[in-house]
């Protein structure tokens, strides 16, 4: 018989389309199964798919088939996030309009999806920059401005110069664009806000939900980003003025040693107080450099504290004494107040400010064990301690009089008990081209006015010539921008500002559920059925701005009626990125490996093996090339194994009962069970992968060893049929294509995919004898073969009858024997 080569091109090619034109993937509701709803996060159509989406998605086809499987009625839906300023910039460089490059894009990155053979839904395929879609973004907008959650007001925002937008302060990373690592600044404008603060203490306790299914260094970010504090607002009245400034503060305790007031540079009082200052210019030119600053690099603890005198000064209510009133780079507005009292004596960045400006310092909390000189101290002391230099509450323990001092502040009306909240109010302008437009119509007698329901979508104009600056062309294109106002019929102008890009990941996964439906933006039936979503899969780099914009409008959309659900995601797995030569794969390093070369050369199924083999998900995946041609190597002797044996294996008939096998047959059974058992719990449990194809691998390596004079028997060979058959069906997550091809040729009908998840029995898992090691205070003395199960008592009776524990326990008492089941015994003498 002429040798079948392993052809994984021709495989491949032969059962996308057998899964294709029996639409084997398309998922339905079934109120008669478990729903399994998988997705990874939808891809921004940049071009190419790389190493790390081969990675990702790899991982959720695994889960995808194998939940299939195992009986459940599985959603796995791919889409596009297809707005943004990349397609922007690529546009730009290469003179096409946005548009026509995204769909370039997405058809390519779709055709090389496909080519992977990953099991997605595409009768559900959704791309953020298609009408259809965007539609219903401005609609939950409009919902949002109905229950006042959107708001539009003038604010500092960060500003990137060269993608010439804003930028929410997630976007901005260590002082640079997230997109193009241009130093951004801050620009005072008109924007536009969504109130995710009115759902913050859900977005907490929503957390607790989440615990047993999400990474608990997930839970942490957002935890501290929404960042809830405990503590009390107190009013400082400005000297010579009407003005009062509100502080809010978590240590009260401090109350008495404040010896300063320090303001954001933003603050609206900043300037107004310098007035009549002769410190005005110089605050003016504070101001501005503060200005090109962002905030995360003013805030950082290495940037060097700078501040301005305003020539105002405060009194601290609680014991009348007249302080200074700063101007802080530290400050900023979008947290508290925009300012703060400062305790130089038990804060050490109030400490080096006051030494570096030679401001004054008041001890109020001693600790018991030493005395602080406020004249010489360069450490603050932060501890517990009792009061002093704090009146009637001197002698008290700082940790206990917090609540006092709060309710002591209410009492004289300098005060209040007072939470919160680090997060802020989400500014979603952008003043880009390439995104939803915001529907609203700006009219002189009316006002801001809400494009009605009945006229969305308002569409993007797909016909304007782009500015080489980047300047969106919507601001200078009369045909979109003037239209009458839906109120009074006058003359008005359109926003031309679009939303942040964020806003279309924020429940895509929702419209998954019933993408074609148009007479809302979901269908109560389906989104029912199919959300929340059982398992997410995405990077780390998304822990804080999508994941908690997209459970922000999983609350809103549950609390107008459209959804049932309280969270959107069950589970969460953060995949590690692809590392190669020591760094993360990237186009500007030049570690870059070609997906499509890679498939040229070995087949997806190669690839997908070494992606899902190297590493265990959540770890990063370290890219070796020997690798690859290792995983290459054990299909094509999985395809060598199973060729072999097929036509001699065919009509055979499944083993019923137990019957009399040989040793080593019986053993081989064992290891075909032991390894069905193992590959499923690594599954289920946390998806080790590795270690679930590590298993497989090993189970191969007994098959080959199997000898050829133990197949004359017609039970020997149908264990044979049981192990390859199993080896089959545990890898067909893994590599789907060759064990399709690989079970037909086995004799099988239809898809394995089809076919149950296979089963182990625990009887033939058991092994018939074990070994028991025996002691004799701790040390290895002999061992005993029994039957696994044994009772204490036997084994006691075995281990004393051993003929050299006999010899050694001679003229001995014996004090305790300690057993551990199927282990060991140990006897005490």
């Amino acid at each position: 018989m002429v040798e079948q080569l392993y052809s994984p091109q021709k495989i491949e090619t032969k059962w996308q389309n057998y899964w294709e034109k029996n639409r084997l993937f398309n998922a339905n509701i079934d109120t008669t199964r478990d729903k399994y709803f998988l997705l990874e996060m939808f891809p921004y159509p940049s071009g190419k798919i790389h190493m790390g989406h081969v990675r990702n998605y790899s991982i959720g086809d695994v889960i995808a088939r194998y939940k299939m499987m195992k009986g459940f009625n599985v959603l796995h839906p791919m889409g596009w996030d297809a707005f943004g300023m990349p397609a922007e910039n690529a546009a730009i460089e290469n003179k096409i309009h946005p548009a026509k490059w995204t769909h370039e894009n997405i058809n390519y990155m779709k055709s090389q999806l496909k080519r992977m053979g990953y099991s997605y839904d595409w009768d559900r395929e959704i791309a953020s920059c298609h009408p259809g879609y965007y539609k219903w973004s401005q609609w939950i907008f409009l919902k949002m401005l109905e229950k006042k959650l959107a708001y539009r007001k003038r604010s500092f925002v960060n500003w990137c110069p060269s993608c010439q937008t804003v930028l929410a302060n997630e976007q901005v990373e260590a002082g640079l664009c997230w997109r193009c690592s241009t130093e951004v600044i801050q620009k005072e404008l008109d924007q536009w806000f969504l109130k995710i603060t009115e759902y913050a203490d859900q977005l907490l306790e929503g957390l607790e939900k989440l615990i047993n299914g999400w990474p608990e260094r997930v839970l942490n970010m957002q935890k501290n980003w929404i960042g809830k504090s405990y503590g009390a607002e107190v009013n400082f009245p400005v000297v010579d003025s009407e003005e009062t400034i509100k502080v809010f503060t978590t240590r009260q305790d401090t109350l008495f040693g404040a010896t300063f007031l320090s303001l954001s540079p933003e603050h609206p009082l900043s300037e107004k107080l310098s007035n009549g200052s002769p410190q005005k210019t110089e605050i003016k030119k504070f101001i501005e450099a503060m200005g090109k600053v962002d905030k995360i690099t003013r805030t950082a603890e290495n940037t060097e504290k700078k501040g301005v005198f305003t020539g105002s000064y405060a009194i601290n209510p609680l014991n009348n004494q007249k302080i200074p009133i700063w101007i802080a780079n530290f400050v900023l507005m979008d947290y508290g107040t925009g300012a703060i009292m400062s305790v130089p004596a038990h804060d050490q960045r109030d400490l080096d400010f006051a030494r570096k400006y030679q401001i004054s310092v008041r001890v109020v909390i001693s600790p018991s064990d030493e005395k602080l000189n406020e004249n010489t101290m360069t450490q603050a002391y932060a501890g517990v301690g009792h009061l002093v230099n704090s009146g009637i509450f001197n002698g008290q323990i700082s940790t206990e009089v917090l609540d006092k001092i709060s309710k002591y502040l209410e009492e004289k009306g300098i005060g209040k008990k007072a939470i919160n909240y680090r997060l802020r109010d989400w500014g979603i302008s952008r003043q880009r081209y390439w995104g939803t437009p915001i529907p609203i119509i700006y009219c002189p007698i009316c006002g801001s006015v809400p494009v009605p329901y009945e006229d969305l979508p308002v569409e993007l104009p797909l016909h304007l010539e782009f500015k080489p600056d980047g300047r969106s062309p919507l601001k200078e294109t009369d045909d979109f921008i003037n239209v009458p106002c839906p109120k009074c019929q006058h003359p008005a102008q359109r926003e031309t500002d679009t939303m942040d890009t964020f806003i279309c990941s924020s429940w895509y996964f929702d419209r998954y559920t019933c993408p074609r439906y148009d007479e809302a933006p979901l269908q109560r039936e389906s989104v029912d059925y199919w959300m929340p979503v059982d398992q997410y899969i995405g990077g780390i780099e998304h822990a804080i701005l999508h994941l908690l914009y997209s459970r922000f409008y999983t609350m809103f959309l549950r609390d107008t009626g459209l959804l049932k659900v309280d969270e959107p995601y069950r589970n969460l797995l953060t995949q590690g990125m692809v590392i190669k030569d020591g760094s993360k794969m990237s186009k500007s390093k030049g570690n870059v490996v070609d997906p499509d070369e890679l498939v040229k050369k070995y087949g997806c199924d190669t690839i997908r093996v070494f992606c899902l083999f190297a590493s265990p998900p959540e770890k990063d995946l370290d890219w070796s090339d020997q690798g690859v041609e290792g995983s290459y190597r054990f299909i094509n002797r999985l395809w060598r194994l199973v060729i072999k044996f097929s036509d001699k294996l065919n009509d055979l008939p499944p083993l019923n009962g137990k019957q009399n096998l040989t040793d080593s047959i019986k053993d081989m059974r064992r290891k075909t069970h032991q390894t069905i058992k193992k590959v499923t719990e690594d599954i289920e449990q946390r998806f080790h992968f590795n270690t679930a194809i590590a298993a497989v691998m090993e189970l191969v390596n007994k098959i080959y060893q199997i000898e050829e004079k133990e197949l004359k028997f017609p039970l020997s060979r149908s264990v044979l049929r049981e192990a390859l058959d199993s080896t089959i069906l545990l890898l067909a997550p893994f590599v789907p294509h060759i064990t399709e091809e690989l079970w037909e040729k086995m004799g099988h009908q239809g898809s394995i995919f089809k076919h149950p998840w296979p089963t182990y029995d625990r009887e033939i898992i058991k092994k018939e004898k074990i070994i028991i090691v025996i002691q004799i205070n701790g040390k290895l003395r002999s061992q005993v073969e029994v039957v696994p199960g044994l009772s204490d008592t036997k084994i006691k009776a075995l281990a004393l009858e051993n003929k050299k524990i006999e010899e050694l326990l001679k003229n001995k008492s014996i004090k305790k024997i300690i057993i551990i089941p199927n282990k060991l015994i140990n006897i005490v003498v």
